[in-house]
Order: structure tokens, then sequence, then C-alpha cells
């Protein structure tokens, strides 16, 4: 999946629970961050025409990220930085492992090269996972997952009165909600509409 749709899901999994703006923003990181052992594609794309290339992002990406030890460790800095420190822990986690998850069923790339996690690194190279239905990362399953957490993020903006943009910038994030509550009106009672 697209790291858009990773950052996507993760926000909305960290609006699961009262959380803080930090905590929120350590939970929709830590179902980002498994992607960034795929930087290595701007060194092999410098070193491509090289006299040894770099193929830091071929051999690399969804190896070094994508298991159960970075995943612990991600975990353990959520619970190290957040006041709700369980909480926090769980969702980062959970979203860990919907990243996985998403990779599993919707990362197959255009050659139809199957991206395996090989989940218990770094303790044992025994188990890889994939999934035989992969779909393209361009498929339109994507796309539908996509559309689907990006009417969910508005929406929980627009109720909330918080986006993912506030991870950033909370001066554009009240811009952002601001936008939205005098386009769609201010949340009120959902239950007399």
């Amino acid at each position: 999946m697209s790291p858009i749709t990773h950052l996507l899901v993760s926000w909305v999994v960290a609006n699961a629970a009262p959380l803080n703006r930090k905590e929120r923003a350590l939970v929709t990181l830590a179902g980002v961050i498994p992607d960034i052992d795929g930087l290595g594609i701007v060194a092999e794309v410098l070193t491509r025409d090289a006299e040894r290339p770099l193929d830091w992002w071929s051999q690399y990406h969804h190896i070094l990220c994508h298991n159960i030890g970075f995943g612990l460790v991600v975990g353990l800095g959520a619970w190290l930085l957040a006041s709700r420190r369980w909480v926090t822990a769980a969702l980062s986690l959970l979203t860990f492992h919907l990243h996985l998850l998403g990779d599993i069923v919707g990362a197959r790339g255009p050659d139809g090269y199957q991206w395996p996690i090989p989940y218990l690194l770094p303790f044992s190279s025994a188990w890889e996972l994939t999934w035989s239905g992969q779909w393209a990362l361009n498929g339109w399953p994507n796309f539908v997952i996509t559309g689907l957490v990006l009417a969910a993020t508005f929406f929980l903006a627009w109720r909330r009165g918080y986006s993912p943009i506030g991870i950033i910038s909370t001066r554009a994030d009240n811009a952002f909600v601001g936008a939205l509550r005098q386009r769609f009106g201010p949340p009120g009672d959902l239950r007399a509409a």
C-alpha cells in the first residue's frame, strides 16, 4: 500500500482512544515508519550507473523495518514517549501490524513481484509472509481503501477539530478544520440530523 494510505489508516486508528496530539502522532508514525527502509531507493537511483551501484532498496526494503523486531522497538518507543503509555503502545503495535497486513495484501509491483514480509526477523528468518492473491499497488482495492480512510479522516477532522496536518502544524490544521467546518457547518449533534 501507499505510504499515504498507511498514514490515513494509522490516523483513523489513533482516533480510537482519547489520545493527546503527541500520542496520536506516535500511533500514526508507527503505521508509516516501516517504510523508512524504502529510503534506500535514493541511493540506488543515484548510483545506478556507478561501477558499484548500491542496491539498498532492492535488498533491504521490506526487510529491515517490516518485522517483529522493529515492531517491538516501535512499540517500546511509543510506550516511553507517551503519557497514556499502554494505550499508545498497543495502538502503535496495531498500526504497525496493519502496515504489514496492508503490504501483504496490496503491494505487488508492476513486474508481479510480491514483497515477502520476514516477520520473525531478527529472531529467525524461517517465516516469510506472502499472499498469492496480493493485488497490485495501483489496484482498485487500494484506491477504495484510500478513499474510505480519507473520508473517515475528513469526518474525524470536522467532528473532533484536528487532523493529521496537526502533526506538522497546528496553525495549518486549524485552517484545514476551519475550512471543513465552513463548508459543512459546525459538528453539532449528529443524532439530530
